[in-house]
């Protein structure tokens, strides 16, 4: 998950410097950079921050002689593999994702140059009290979710399979329950626990298997340069086939969203990426849009042939069916993401997103309480979180 920042003037001046807290990192940087600086005309006194990462890497801006901007990924290799990066960004490039280019690389010690896709995301152009200006957003983020399952083979990628997701999921009990609650639950809770893992894993493995970005959402997409030219009608879905004309105004579909942070991305269940499109980590719609979005998706999926048949059983006939399978990958990832973000500030000092975790608790307890066989879980939660549950659940949905 990285935090992109504005874009930051040439020669930007302390406020902007690039610090190093290795010297010999920064001595093997300098001999990487300057000969590529004199090869492609870059602007070393331009360096600058260009976002946080909630990994190890981080990325810095760099300006051209011309006064356009490059990417440069700073990886440490004993700590990153860029190799998973390179070989995902063809994949999504051969399946018509607007994505960074790899200019340079330097394998050996972890130092990549890139194109630079721009300094907005598409989070920053959304309000959660106008979603009406964010649906065509959305819906140019669904077409490009659909075109990457779309190229999707198996044995290209790292499989999502039981033990990732069990491994995922203990980080809820490992990180945010005993080591940022400093909860210590007892035999009966860990038996909870455990059948309730044991629901939600069986669910996902159920689902179809696709390509899987793994954190795709507003905040990993980018913005070309302008707003998007919204859809005549939010109450019908666009023609078979018809992409929304998003980007500059007039409908230049150059202008894309483009993708970021794709490096962790796997083979596994359909489910997943729109359930982090739609339960985002760091920000929130009310239901009637997250469906409204949620079905669209579907129906391209559908006549994508992603979903199986779409005419005889299955999620493919059954919106109801594949909303509740689209839950139950949601709640794995946001019990997994509260232990990722209690282990970033525990471990990694990185506190800021740990900030955010209230908006998974409030998921967790909202998906919890609208399935019955999730209502142990929800108990469970609450005496975590020392709330009180709500009188009356929703057994499931049709």
């Amino acid at each position: 998950m990285s935090h992109p920042s504005p874009h930051s003037p040439a020669g930007a001046g302390n406020a902007h410097a690039v610090h190093w807290n290795d010297p010999a990192r920064q001595s093997a940087f300098q001999a990487w950079l300057a000969p590529l600086a004199a090869a492609q005309g870059l602007q070393p006194a331009s360096l600058r921050p260009a976002s946080a990462d909630a990994s190890f890497r981080r990325y810095l801006r760099i300006d051209d002689a011309q006064g356009a901007s490059r990417i440069i990924m700073d990886a440490p290799p004993d700590k990153e593999n860029c190799r998973p990066f390179v070989q995902v960004q063809a994949l999504m490039q051969a399946a018509g994702l607007r994505v960074p280019q790899v200019l340079a690389w330097d394998e050996a010690h972890g130092f990549m140059l890139l194109s630079d896709l721009g300094a907005q995301t598409a989070i920053e152009r959304l309000d959660p009290a106008r979603p009406q200006d964010a649906h065509a957003w959305y819906l140019q983020a669904v077409d490009l979710l659909i075109d990457w399952q779309k190229a999707s083979r198996e044995g290209v990628l790292p499989a999502y399979d039981e033990a990732l997701l069990r491994r995922e999921l203990q980080l809820f009990p490992d990180w945010y329950v005993a080591r940022h609650r400093q909860v210590q639950l007892d035999e009966v809770q860990q038996v909870s626990l455990g059948r309730a893992f044991d629901a939600i894993v069986a669910q996902n493995l159920a689902a179809p298997s696709v390509y899987v970005h793994r954190d795709f959402m507003m905040r990993n997409l980018m913005v070309a340069d302008a707003a998007p030219t919204l859809p005549a009608a939010r109450g019908s879905l666009p023609p078979e086939g018809a992409r929304v004309a998003l980007g500059r105004p007039g409908g230049d579909t150059d202008a894309r969203l483009g993708v970021l942070d794709f490096q962790d991305a796997v083979y596994g269940p359909i489910t997943y990426d729109i359930a982090s499109l739609m339960r985002d980590a760091f920000i929130s719609w009310e239901e009637d849009f997250v469906i409204d979005i949620t079905v669209r998706y579907w129906e391209k999926a559908r006549r994508a042939g992603l979903l199986g048949a779409a005419s005889s059983s299955g999620w493919g006939a059954d919106f109801g069916e594949f909303y509740r399978a689209v839950d139950f990958m949601a709640l794995q990832r946001h019990l997994k993401v509260a232990g990722i973000f209690a282990r970033l500030t525990l471990r990694d000092g990185k506190p800021k997103y740990l900030a955010d975790a209230p908006r998974f608790i409030a998921y967790i307890r909202a998906t919890c309480a609208r399935y019955r066989e999730l209502t142990p879980l929800l108990r469970l939660v609450d005496q975590i979180e020392g709330t009180q549950a709500a009188m009356g659940y929703a057994f499931g949905r049709v």
